[in-house]
């Protein structure tokens, strides 16, 4: 792979993950499996270690998935609440890493040894399904529960944590810290997701997938009275090691038990690697007499001394790993095919199965990815496919029995017109997927685009795919231009509308005049112009007309443009429905100019800059400050980094890197110190993030 195509393709799977990623943790609505999203991470891992110079701080390998859901809309769940106060965590919620070989297992295992000197062992535990929660406990009683956020702030969700089954308001017994925090996961075991799915599909609302985003969904109601009808269960086992002066993780989870809080039994002290293959072989299949969903075990170096030895890397500790279980199977009737458009006009086959028990929930569909994956697998309908589903979303079919094969079973035929506008179908040379050519006329398109444009790092616009389907479905949106004519007295009509949700939606589109030509760039939806990509544009070119007037070669001239999105501009441009849209965009105050052009200074020409840490304002705003002033904002500290950027909480790695290098440290009012008068103030805090804690600054994981 040469430079350009691992650029492209490392901007590719970034952009794949952080959309997957806002599926799983903000919309409960995943469309790919863990080991898919497992894979693509992996492969992007990869890339950036090959090509370190397109190494990112935003990359989805530095930054773990965020549950917080800045959108509005009265089409979200009934009651799903999209305004809870955001606190800072007391220390950042990391993620695991995972693996599904036991090799790795070995390997982790090998590694702890080789580093951690004397005898240590190892605490094993079930790795629950369910959704992330950190408690905080003050005096013996429950004073904040946050969900995991983007991991350095998270939702306040307190009042309904008061309200799932096995949380304490008040702890038993003494001996605890007069102020701690514990994390673990909200679980919905599958009697009450049985029961939920049956009520919501007999009052005509789509069923959830599973339990863990039925237990997603729950958490974030705007009733906590429902919140406790809805049957949650909770499970505890992480306490930070700053919290609790015992040796042991599992000695701080059994003083946690005798103090009231929900901690599994379901665990084991292993001494070596056979003792802990023992375990994962036992629950690979005890695990389906389980009441909830598990997907895997947890292995964690269990005397925290060590724990504190290994530390951390940017995104996960280095003393605990994941083992994911292999994938569940079973084998059921082919009943018929679909046929279903995406948002860029992909055509994907979808299987209607035989109804079937797998992973804990009933499974009617499976992805068949494209025709050439049907015809590999010579799948016919009434065939009986091997479906697998292994803590996943979106089962697969795997195989064919071929021995149970009605005879004179035919081969379905691809459609050769689109299943949503009837416009014929062409494969471009060298894609595995048929593709609807009528962008302007597809209407699941059409809705996608608008779903794009309105997403929170384009328009920031407060309203979903929900939404969106409805104002489509009246006729009052074709265009991303047609929402700035909206009328409040047209949306007042519209069913589920309150005048406080009307004024609100009204109120973002009219703040999305602010919205930087970058992202206004990147919400316009050129293929493959990703976020990054269109803020590179945007500095280069400055405005939109420069940009649409741009030959390919100026194009190509550009740091980040390859042949490949050079032509797809050229194309964009080139269309008379595309430029008029524009020029709508404008009449409705959009910015097609680069705010930097005007405003930029040379304050910090020259300079890399890390950052680390929470501020007043958020990452991406502190990163468009350093950009805005001549600084590179750079991911990791090296020789050639100019200074540290430390917010409240920085990470102790850099803290230790930019010490043994003697790189300078610096906080918010230094940096400000150094940029013109009218950006040396912090920007007023627009909702809770202040320091609940100081002291600490180690981080966890959960």
């Amino acid at each position: 792979m040469d430079r350009l195509s691992a650029k492209e393709r490392i901007e590719a799977l970034r952009a794949e993950l952080r959309e997957n990623s806002r599926r799983y943790y903000v919309d409960n609505a995943p469309v790919i499996s863990d080991f898919e999203y497992d894979a693509l991470m992996r492969e992007l891992e990869d890339l950036e270690a090959q090509w370190p110079e397109f190494q990112s701080p935003d990359s989805p390998t530095v930054k773990v998935g965020s549950d917080i859901d800045e959108s509005v809309g009265p089409n979200a769940e009934s009651g799903v609440r999209k305004e809870f106060i955001q606190r800072p965590h007391r220390y950042p919620m990391l993620s695991l890493s995972n693996t599904y070989n036991i090799s790795e297992i070995e390997e982790f295992a090998a590694r702890a040894s080789k580093t951690i000197e004397g005898g240590f062992t190892y605490c094993c535990e079930l790795k629950f399904d369910g959704t992330a929660i950190c408690l905080t406990y003050r005096h013996g009683r429950l004073a904040m529960a946050l969900t995991r956020g983007d991991g350095q702030v998270g939702d306040d969700v307190t009042d309904n944590a008061l309200r799932i089954g096995g949380i304490p308001q008040v702890l038993k017994g003494s001996g605890y810290p007069d102020e701690f925090e514990i994390r673990g996961e909200v679980l919905m075991p599958y009697s009450s997701f049985d029961r939920l799915n049956a009520e919501r599909e007999e009052s005509g609302e789509a069923p959830f997938a599973n339990p863990r985003n039925a237990a997603s969904g729950s958490l974030k109601l705007l009733d906590s009275e429902e919140v406790a009808r809805r049957g949650l269960i909770c499970t505890l086992y992480h306490i930070p090691s700053g919290n609790i002066d015992l040796p042991t993780h599992d000695e701080a989870l059994k003083a946690a038990a005798e103090w009231g809080l929900p901690i599994s039994d379901k665990r084991r002290i292993c001494k070596d690697i056979d003792e802990i293959e023992d375990f994962i072989r036992y629950w690979d299949e005890a695990r389906h007499a389980l009441p909830f969903a598990t997907d895997g075990i947890v292995i964690k170096i269990n005397e925290l001394a060590h724990q504190r030895e290994l530390g951390y890397t940017a995104k996960s500790p280095r003393w605990a790993v994941a083992y994911k279980f292999k994938a569940e199977q079973a084998l059921t009737p082919l009943l018929s095919i679909d046929y279903q458009v995406g948002r860029t006009g992909a055509v994907t086959p979808v299987a209607n199965l035989e109804p079937v028990l797998l992973a804990g929930t009933i499974v009617k569909r499976a992805t068949l990815n494209n025709e050439d994956f049907i015809r590999e697998m010579d799948i016919r309908v009434g065939d009986k496919v091997y479906v697998e589903k292994g803590g996943e979303i979106i089962p697969k079919i795997t195989g064919v029995e071929e021995t149970s094969r009605v005879p004179g079973a035919e081969r379905p035929p691809f459609p050769k017109v689109c299943p949503d506008c009837g416009t014929p179908l062409v494969r471009p040379e060298g894609e595995a997927r048929w593709f609807c050519p009528n962008n302007d006329g597809c209407p699941t398109q059409l809705k996608g685009r608008i779903v794009h444009f309105l997403s929170r790092k384009a328009m920031n616009v407060l309203a979903g795919d929900a939404t969106v389907d409805q104002l489509f479905s009246m006729n009052l949106v074709r265009t991303p231009a047609d929402l700035y004519d909206l009328k409040k007295s047209s949306l007042l009509l519209l069913e589920g509308w309150k005048d406080r949700s009307v004024e609100r939606f009204l109120d973002s589109l009219r703040e999305s005049a602010s919205v930087p030509f970058g992202r206004v760039l990147f919400a316009l939806g050129i293929r493959y112009v990703g976020e990054t990509t269109a803020k590179s544009l945007a500095a280069h070119f400055g405005s939109i007309d420069a940009l649409a007037g741009a030959s390919r070669d100026e194009l190509l001239a550009v740091g980040d443009i390859g042949e490949v999105i050079a032509d797809s501009i050229l194309d964009f441009f080139s269309k008379e429905a595309n430029l008029h849209e524009i020029e709508r965009l404008k009449a409705a105050g959009l910015q097609f100019q680069a705010e930097a052009a005007v405003k930029r200074s040379d304050a910090l020409a020259g300079m890399s800059i890390v950052i680390s840490g929470t501020f007043s304002i958020s990452r991406d705003e502190m990163k468009e400050l350093l950009e805005k002033n001549g600084a590179k904002n750079s991911s990791s500290i090296s020789k050639k980094t100019s200074y540290l950027l430390a917010g409240e909480n920085p990470g102790p790695e850099k803290m230790k890197k930019a010490a043994e290098l003697g790189i300078s440290i610096i906080d918010e009012t230094a940096l400000r110190s150094m940029l013109p008068e009218e950006e040396a103030a912090p920007a007023a805090p627009e909702k809770a993030t202040g320091l609940l804690f100081r002291e600490e600054t180690e981080p966890t994981l959960f």
